[in-house]
C-alpha cells in the first residue's frame, strides 16, 4: 500500500513539456523564496519579511514568512529538479493563493497596480504541474520508473 502511494504521487501524465514550465516557474519562485529568507536579489530577508507581514496583518510573522519563503524556495528548487514535483506545486499554488487574497486582491488584475495578474499566473501555472506531474525528464520520473 505504501509503495502504492509513493507511485501514485511520483507518477506523470506529462512529457518534456514539462520542463518547460518546470525550469522557469521553479527559478521564479525559488528566488522570491531567497528574497523572503535571505535577502538575496534585492529581498528583505526573514526579518525584513516578518516585519512586513506583521504589519500588514498576518501573524506570526516570523512563522509566515517563514512559510511563505520556505514554500517559494524550496518548492521552486523541488520543481526544477522534477523531485515531489505534485506536493511542492500543491504548496506553492497555496502559497500563492495566500498572496492573492491577502496582498494584491484589493489592488485589482494588473502587476502594475501590484495587482494579482503575477501571482494569479504562477498559481495556475503550478497547479498544471500538480495535475501533470514532473514529465519525462524529471527525478520523480525516474523513481517511478525504478520502482515499477
Amino acid at each position: 500500500m505504501q509503495h502504492s502511494f509513493f507511485n501514485k504521487l511520483l507518477a506523470t501524465h506529462a512529457g518534456y513539456a514539462a520542463l518547460v514550465l518546470r525550469v522557469p516557474v521553479g527559478l521564479i519562485l525559488m528566488a522570491h523564496g531567497a528574497q523572503k529568507l535571505f535577502g538575496w536579489f534585492g529581498g528583505n530577508g526573514l526579518a525584513g519579511t516578518a516585519g512586513w507581514l506583521a504589519s500588514i496583518g498576518i501573524e506570526p510573522g516570523y512563522l509566515m514568512a517563514i512559510l511563505a519563503g520556505g514554500s517559494e524556495f524550496f518548492g521552486g528548487l523541488a520543481l526544477i529538479i522534477g523531485l515531489l514535483t505534485r506536493p511542492a506545486a500543491l504548496a506553492t499554488a497555496f502559497t500563492m493563493l495566500v498572496a492573492i487574497f491577502s496582498v494584491h486582491i484589493s489592488n485589482g488584475l494588473f502587476m502594475s497596480n501590484n495587482g494579482y495578474e503575477y501571482a494569479l499566473t504562477l498559481m495556475v501555472a503550478t497547479l498544471a504541474l500538480m495535475i501533470q506531474g514532473g514529465g519525462h525528464l524529471s527525478v520523480d520520473k525516474l523513481l517511478s520508473t525504478r520502482s515499477a
